[in-house]
């Protein structure tokens, strides 16, 4: 598929889910297309190896009739490959087309409400799993699709009016499933959390971080290799952070955690529809830091981009924790920036890198977090770099903020690279946003680590210990623009000059004044 079919394709997936603005808020009508989009996705994955295996006999199977027994023997063997093969499975007449046909009927005396039917083969596709390996995958998927909610419609037949015409939308797209090269429905459903993260305000820090700022981190933890054994976000959202990092590398097993259920749901999805098998990711609903998930575990590429200065317990109990005991200090209640530092470090394998992002002040606050800093750069030598990034470019927030590389076995041990990129990027209405060129010299800096005028700086580990183990960026990377000098003299005369312009405009205008026999204004 070219660059612009796939552009086609996202828009006119935005231009279905815009069938529902203004009947919902945004966040919901999120939840409902992106359900329904996925819903389609397995139908077609359903409908295309159904298809492949019953070739041979030549039948089609959204042609099957379920209700005759000749049938059973297919529909067995079926079932019990699907469930091996795609980690589910749709009868014929739970397939997406055949429900947006019956819902868009307009046979007279035929029935088009589709509510129950939906609700019943969402209901299906989960009680499908029950007792395989992918049970926990697809476990209450559709939970934040409620069919009967009021804002779909008043009535049923409103609500059922609605969701019909969004399904008779949707099944005029082809997916083109078949094209294995190709991922561009997993890019197209990305593009549309991107533009449902754009307009959900501050809540869209919960499930999306930019693609651009993915790429940076992606890039940094995947350098130098085309395959990394396992990945881990321990904020994982929609898992986009994740999946970013399985086009730089070649990704076996997924791991992340997410507090936010519907987020959570929505990276399981998410994961399905990029073609991530079910037994290659594992993707847990719970507080990463109050009650962690993959704990005993190590990972080669660990990556977050978790909540800014978020609260957390910071129970007496967790300083005999292995994630936080070595340290001697837990980050503060008010601010868990770097417990979840600590929780990263944890996880990550001796061969492994490490990229979080943070706010600004992660770098310079005191009290625990000095404290933690210095262990972690004195003691453990652990900090590889420091990026600065532009403000404004996360959703929902303007604040500045940074990526900390870490790294257990550091190739340059002696210095700490900083880079300021604050100051390179694109203004797109109210957001900021990193270029392609911008990002490329991120990275560029970073695998060279090279010294750049007023952009990147190589740091003695004693010149940050003479600093307290303040990492603000400016005391290490000089930016200073300094202003034209200015010639006093120069400006006297001009001042001068334009004294005697003044005393001659005045006199100009007395003479006008006397002239016309009225009084002078001055």
């Amino acid at each position: 598929m070219s660059e612009d079919q796939k552009k086609q394709l996202e828009q006119q997936l935005w231009n279905i889910a815009n069938t529902l603005r203004g009947k919902i808020d945004a966040d919901e009508f999120r939840d409902y297309i992106l359900g329904f989009i996925f819903y389609k996705y397995l139908s077609d994955e359903m409908e295309l190896y159904a298809n492949s295996i019953l070739l041979q006999d030549k039948v089609n199977y959204k042609e099957i009739d379920e209700s005759n027994p000749k049938y059973n023997d297919f529909i067995e063997a079926i079932r019990d490959a699907s469930l091996e093969k795609l980690g589910f499975f749709l009868k014929p007449t739970e397939l997406f087309s055949e429900l947006a046909k019956k819902g868009n009927s307009k046979i007279e005396g035929q029935n088009n409400f589709i509510l129950e039917d939906l609700q019943k083969i969402l209901i299906n596709i989960q009680l499908s799993t029950m007792g395989t390996e992918s049970e926990e995958d697809f476990d209450n998927l559709f939970e934040d699709m409620d069919l009967n909610s009021t804002k779909l419609g008043k009535t049923p037949d409103a609500r059922n009016a609605t969701i019909s015409l969004v399904l008779s939308h949707l099944d005029k797209i082809d997916f083109k499933l078949q094209e294995t090269d190709s991922d561009v429905l997993g890019d197209a459903y990305e593009y549309l959390i991107a533009q449902f993260a754009s307009g959900a305000g501050k809540k869209a820090g919960e499930f999306y971080t930019p693609q651009q700022v993915s790429k940076i981190l992606a890039k940094i933890v995947t350098m130098g290799k085309t395959k990394i054994k396992s990945a881990y976000d321990i904020t994982c959202g929609s898992g986009s952070l994740l999946l970013r990092l399985d086009k730089e590398a070649d990704v076996s097993f997924f791991f992340g955690q997410e507090m936010n259920r519907t987020t959570y749901n929505l990276c399981r999805m998410n994961m399905i529809l990029h073609g991530v098998h079910y037994s290659r990711f594992n993707i847990k609903h719970e507080d990463t830091l109050e009650h962690p998930q993959h704990l005993g575990m190590t990972f080669e590429a660990v990556v977050a981009n978790p909540p800014f200065s978020a609260n957390w317990s910071a129970n007496p109990l967790f300083t005999s924790d292995d994630r936080f005991s070595q340290y001697g200090k837990l980050a503060p209640s008010s601010k868990a920036d770097y417990a979840f530092v600590q929780h990263m470090i944890h996880h990550l394998a001796d061969n492994g890198t490490m990229a979080v992002i943070l706010p600004h002040g992660a770098l310079f606050r005191g009290g625990a977090e000095q404290h933690i800093r210095k262990y972690l750069i004195e003691n453990r030598n652990y900090l590889d770099a420091v990026i600065g990034l532009p403000a404004n470019i996360f959703y929902g927030t303007s604040i500045p903020t940074c990526i900390m590389v870490f790294k257990k076995c550091r190739e340059n041990p002696d210095d700490v690279l900083f880079i300021d990129a604050s100051n390179e990027f694109e203004k797109v209405k109210t957001q900021n946003y990193l270029r392609d060129a911008d990002v490329d010299k991120i990275f560029e800096t970073y695998r060279n680590r090279i010294d750049i005028e007023k952009y990147s700086k190589r740091v003695l580990l004693k010149e940050i210990a003479d600093n307290d183990y303040n990492l603000n960026i400016p005391r290490y990377v000089d930016t200073f623009e300094a202003e034209d000098s200015i010639d006093i003299n120069h400006i006297a005369t001009e001042l001068q000059e334009i004294d005697k312009l003044i005393l001659d405009t005045d006199n100009t205008i007395a003479s006008f004044c006397k002239e016309l026999n009225i009084s002078t204004p001055f």
